[in-house]
């Protein structure tokens, strides 16, 4: 039995996978005449719904984007994944120490979750059930939904849940569950540094928080009827 859960994101959060997405979205972009310097191709897609920023492609590109982009997009990332994808540094060994309860939750379909983490070796650490997709059910973050949707299945109050994210959406979303949230930025710039979250810059340092988040947690009034792992 546990009286406890801890939610991880997919992308950005448990595989290296945003980077190469961001990468061929502005591939496909430049190819609708849409140029984005930097980071900004990132910024568009991290955490969000694939049919909001792919309406705004079409916006800056100043027509509608065709019916066959999202899945020519899908199937450029498949490929992208196939070739180049990695586990984030440390992700596999903190799954292998963890001693909590976990699941993953993502806005990601599910053919998509289990493709990314079955090709960097994670999938091993999830059973099937404990993976949660929005298109499941039809809501996407920064809607609380689908981590409410996750602890329920677990049989897990949301108080006693805590979310790792690395994007914006993913993080209000959390806190909008009424969740505990611990916030991934690798880089060391958080966009969400002003939100009440618990940043952190490596998942090395993951352990250690997620012990005191745990410690910290009053005595449950009821146990769970789930266990998550």
């Amino acid at each position: 039995m546990s009286d406890h859960l801890v939610v991880f994101d997919c992308d950005g959060v448990l595989v290296d996978s945003e980077t190469l997405s961001a990468r061929v979205m502005r591939d496909m972009a430049s190819e609708l005449g849409v140029t984005f310097a930097g980071d900004s191709a990132l910024a568009m897609i991290q955490g969000r719904k694939v049919a909001e920023w792919v309406a705004e492609l079409g916006e800056l590109a100043g027509r509608p984007v065709s019916d066959a982009f999202v899945p020519e997009f899908r199937s450029r990332c498949a490929a992208a994944f196939d070739r180049e994808l990695l586990a984030v540094d440390g992700v596999d060994e903190l799954l292998t120490g963890l001693d909590l309860a976990f699941c993953c939750a993502s806005s990601a379909p599910l053919e998509k979750i289990r493709h990314v983490l079955g090709r960097t070796g994670l999938l091993r650490h999830l059973r099937p059930e404990h993976l949660y997709s929005a298109y499941e059910i039809g809501v996407w973050k920064p809607d609380p939904g689908l981590f409410l949707h996750a602890a329920r299945a677990h049989g897990v109050p949301p108080e006693r849940c805590a979310v790792v994210e690395d994007s914006t959406p993913g993080v209000r979303a959390g806190l909008r569950a009424g969740m505990t949230v611990f916030g991934y930025a690798p880089n060391g710039v958080a966009a969400f540094a002003e939100e009440d979250v618990t940043v952190f810059h490596s998942m090395r340092e993951l352990p250690e928080l997620l012990r005191r988040w745990h410690a910290a947690l009053p005595d449950a009034a009821t146990p769970a009827r789930e266990v998550c792992r």
